[in-house]
């Protein structure tokens, strides 16, 4: 996918956003569409050309990740004290979809980078997300162990997402430090454990919001944080539901292949979310730029676009009605 459809799909709503938040109305009502709706109507319809030299994306990578940065405080700022009534409202939904959805796989992109400036902000995104800890939990762990129950963010056949919630969350947390301790120790001083920064980064966050904004100001930063952190956990409880690496005769799993991931088609819905639903290229190859992204021969596929399987994991029976049989079609390999 050409890098002018990415920017189109993740800038667009970021703009309206920007002048919603001083105007609201009608420009601040079609953000949460541009973000959370439009893709129904254009995943219908022919996507861009594939011709050409796939772009790294870098500079927007840093673009989007920066708009981040500045968006979050302005979305506290005016959802505390400039927007009211139904504007109040769609302003919260339009910024929560907005972090979720293009936030998220722009900061994950971030951590995967080999440099450090790109690396280092999509760290301060996630703490900013109040959720450092997905820096190293996700790199060190859901890489290294994903299909397998080691990994607290690959969910297994009949968990519901509720369930599942807090699981992850409290699991990658865990995992994550253990796997930071476990190289702390090994580089003998040489390295340090990096969730004193998660955390403190994140109270010295809260305690900005709460002085700048007030205790509403706190409780909106804290919403718009859980709203976020829930569809990047949603995400991978769909991309991983049920699927699992057989274990080898010497206690291994089997490598990752295309068969370990769920993946998705649509090309708006990839374009918002950064070529998210081609999940199982990233994870043979988690350095490899957004845009390069492809759809591998024996992939796992979903039966529809990305973000409605993230909305009907929400109901859990309808979710295992439309899920399970899938997974016992793919018995052999899951």
């Amino acid at each position: 996918m050409r890098l002018t459809a990415f920017a189109l799909a993740t800038l667009t709503p970021a703009a309206l956003l920007a002048l919603g938040a001083f105007w609201g109305g009608p420009v601040l009502w079609a953000a949460p569409v541009a973000v959370g709706a439009l893709w129904v109507v254009m995943d219908r319809l022919p996507g861009p050309s594939q011709s050409g030299e796939f772009p790294a994306g870098d500079g927007l990578l840093a673009l989007l990740g920066l708009l981040q940065l500045l968006l979050l405080p302005l979305a506290v700022w005016a959802l505390s004290t400039r927007l009211h009534g139904a504007d109040w409202l769609i302003g919260l939904i339009g910024f929560g979809l907005f972090f979720g959805q293009v936030g998220n796989p722009a900061a994950h992109e971030l951590i995967h980078r080999a440099d450090r400036r790109l690396m280092r902000l999509g760290v301060a995104v996630y703490i900013a997300f109040l959720f450092g800890h997905h820096t190293s939990a996700h790199r060190l762990v859901h890489h290294s162990h994903v299909a397998t129950p080691h990994d607290p963010n690959s969910a297994r056949r009949g968990l519901g997402f509720w369930r599942f919630l807090p699981r992850a969350w409290i699991g990658s947390f865990r995992a994550g430090y253990a796997a930071e301790e476990a190289l702390r120790l090994r580089a003998a001083g040489r390295r340090l454990n990096p969730y004193p920064l998660y955390v403190g980064g994140a109270l010295v966050l809260m305690l900005g919001a709460l002085v700048s904004f007030g205790p509403r100001g706190l409780a909106i930063y804290l919403l718009l944080a859980a709203h976020t952190q829930s569809q990047l956990l949603v995400s991978d409880y769909v991309q991983h539901y049920g699927l699992r690496r057989a274990r080898l005769p010497d206690g291994r799993f089997e490598p990752v292949g295309p068969a370990h991931s769920w993946n998705a088609t649509g090309w708006y819905s990839a374009a918002v979310t950064l070529n998210a639903p081609r999940h199982s290229d990233h994870h043979a190859h988690p350095s490899r730029p957004y845009p390069q992204l492809q759809l591998p021969p024996g992939s796992a596929l979903l039966p529809a676009p990305l973000p409605a399987m993230a909305l009907l994991a929400l109901v859990p029976p309808l979710w295992r009605r439309v899920m399970d049989p899938r997974l016992a079609a793919l018995a052999p390999r899951a």
